[in-house]
């Protein structure tokens, strides 16, 4: 045969050239296709492919994404950005219009293919257009897409906010995003989201700033964890937050299980919520901390050796979780805490009349976060703060509703900041061996094998322990912000004098800490006499530290120094001994202890005495 068009064979159902059919031994159907005649002459006209990219052309604009994709925006439709291919894209509806068009006629899967690859020629040519997803900055305003199907939106400023029918940036849609209602003005929005809520005042002011800052895009957005203990509604109070400011078909998402399943979830929604979080694994605690500050995803494009795909966000985030204390550093600094409280039986609802209600306040509670948003917006500009936490942006929103609303959520936020790092330790058995090592001693200086050396392993070894140097250096890297939250500054910048040139630690409590922060006396009450008021004469110190264990006395020459002038006895906390008595000789910690003759509490007798020095009190 000498013609070259291709045709399905009638057996399998592939596309070939039918002069190849009898090397192949497929079976072949003329491809059907009633064509016009081209003006002014014969043959068959136009092919499928040129049909549909006139149509394309007809009816849309086509163009390059900064995201790298491309996309097409009907000309006569909403300002909605279409994905070329996909189910909601335009490949779908070129060939509806073009069975529409052309009586019925189907386009073939190859026609449809060579007419979205000129396309994505022509969108390639153009130049890159911002393609937002839900919300968007427009100037000085913001622009938040009610997913519709006309392509309402509604334009948020310092002077208001008001509803338009066409959006004035471009916005794309996914298969996550669900419309949102109109939003009104008729009530007290917050007052009826306060009784769907039941967390404290504070913790719901804290909610409410961060729904406001859920509805800026250019900024990052702490996870919002809702804690409690079960039967609090915890799942409940996401779905609605979700709801109020990303509506989808899965408000609540399962955990992912690798690195490509999230970012692929993640791209296609502006809130993502994980439900009932237990644990996270480290590469998803480091993957959710990349979200909030802005991350990305390349992989290897479809069908290219060469060639790459890149997913590219940044997400507003939230988890419900019964206990975040078990939660990475990283992750913990990162988090916005609001715990709810017990749902008695008497206040307890039916899920489906929360829903109910909930539906009908919806419209009233985004109109109030919206009216919010704008005073928000307004009062940004000249907002001056202090100090600011280390999610700067976020505490800048809040130091603004504290100043129109007359709340004190910057303040909430700071402190609950604090009782998370606290919390995390929990979890963190180094960290909190070498938190309570330098409340104890003040301060360490020393490489990581060293610090590993003091400290007490505990038994049974926990999975979190590091097994060596390495890992201890990468969990003390990890935990410095925890560290100097709770008031121990870290410092790892140093490096030994021997050829090793091993990294030193540092770490120092800044009160001076715990048991350490040693009260300071004269030499006079030092050396005082045994016949004098107060304690008997203590011996001198020669230099360094002569200490005994964690509940014992400690001496301590301050800083590892003898001050001739000054001397400062420090009284550890949990001291077995009690308050501070005078001793005679130095402390020698190499001889072991003797059980006390009164309580049997081991001890070391300074003074030759058998009793310690809790028993000689009494």
């Amino acid at each position: 045969m000498n013609s070259e068009r291709s045709a399905f064979c009638t057996r399998c159902g592939n596309m070939e050239r039918a002069h190849d059919q009898g090397a192949m031994g497929h079976t072949f159907e003329a491809e059907r296709v009633e064509s016009p005649e081209p003006e002014g002459g014969k043959g068959r006209g136009p092919s499928q492919a040129a049909k549909l990219v006139e149509l394309a052309e007809r009816h849309y604009r086509v163009f390059t994404g900064t995201d790298g994709r491309p996309y097409a925006v009907a000309l006569n439709g909403p300002n909605v950005a279409l994905p070329l291919r996909g189910r909601s894209g335009v490949r779908t509806a070129l060939a509806r219009r073009y069975a529409d068009v052309y009586r019925g006629q189907v386009p073939s899967q190859t026609a449809l293919a060579d007419a979205l690859t000129v396309l994505e020629g022509h969108a390639n040519d153009t130049v890159p257009e911002p393609v937002h997803l839900r919300v968007a900055r427009f100037g000085d305003a913001l622009v938040l897409d009610l997913g519709t199907v006309g392509g309402d939106c509604v334009v948020a400023g310092p002077e208001g906010w008001e509803h338009r029918a066409v959006s004035p940036v471009l916005f794309r849609r996914t298969g996550l995003t669900s419309p949102m209602p109109v939003p009104s003005r008729e009530a007290d929005g917050l007052g009826e989201l306060r009784g769907l809520v039941n967390a404290d005042e504070n913790a719901f002011r804290l909610l409410v700033g961060w729904l406001v800052a859920a509805l800026i895009p250019d900024i990052p957005h702490p996870v919002l964890a809702f804690k409690g203990e079960q039967g609090t509604g915890k799942s409940t109070a996401a779905t609605m937050v979700v709801d109020l400011v990303d509506p989808s078909p899965a408000p609540l998402r399962s955990m992912p299980r690798d690195v490509k399943q999230w970012a692929v979830t993640a791209s296609a929604s502006w809130v993502v919520c994980l439900d009932n979080v237990s644990t996270i694994a480290p590469w998803l605690s480091d993957t959710l901390c990349k979200a909030v500050t802005g991350d990305g995803l390349v992989d290897g494009a479809l069908y290219s050796d060469d060639d790459v795909t890149v997913i590219s966000f940044r997400r507003v985030l939230a988890m419900t979780s019964i206990d975040t204390g078990t939660l990475s550093g990283d992750l913990s600094e990162r988090l916005l805490t609001v715990e709810l409280q017990p749902i008695t039986r008497d206040r307890r609802r039916p899920d489906a009349d929360v829903a109910r209600a909930y539906e009908e306040v919806r419209p009233i509670v985004l109109g109030a976060l919206l009216d919010l948003l704008c005073e928000v917006l307004a009062a940004l500009p000249t907002l001056s703060l202090s100090e600011l936490p280390r999610m700067a942006d976020f505490a800048r929103v809040l130091g603004a509703v504290d100043q129109v609303r007359g709340w004190s959520t910057l303040a909430t936020y700071t402190n609950a900041a604090d009782t998370v790092a606290a919390d995390l330790l929990d979890g963190e058995p180094f960290g909190r061996a070498v938190v309570d090592y330098v409340e104890r001693h003040g301060q360490w200086h020393g490489t990581v094998g060293d610090l590993l050396a003091v400290l007490p392993v505990p038994e049974p070894r926990l999975g979190r322990w590091p097994k060596g140097n390495p890992q201890a250096g990468s969990q003390l890297k990890r935990l410095a912000p925890v560290f100097r939250t709770l008031g121990i500054s870290f410092d790892d910048t140093q490096r030994g004098s021997d050829r090793k040139r091993a990294r030193l630690y540092v770490l120092t409590a800044e009160n001076g800490g715990g048991p350490l922060s040693a009260l300071s006396v004269t030499d006079d009450d030092l050396w005082r006499q045994p016949d004098e008021a107060g304690p008997p004469r203590a011996a001198r110190l020669d230099g360094g530290t002569g200490q005994a264990d964690e509940r014992d006395v400690v001496l301590s020459a301050a800083r590892g120094t003898v001050d001739q002038d000054r001397r400062t006895i420090g009284n550890g906390a949990d001291s077995a001994d009690g308050a501070m008595h005078g001793v005679s000789g130095e402390i020698d910690t190499k001889r072991p202890k003797t059980p006390c003759r009164s309580c049997g509490r081991p001890h070391w007798s300074l003074t030759g005495s058998p009793d310690c020095y809790s028993c000689r009190d009494q």
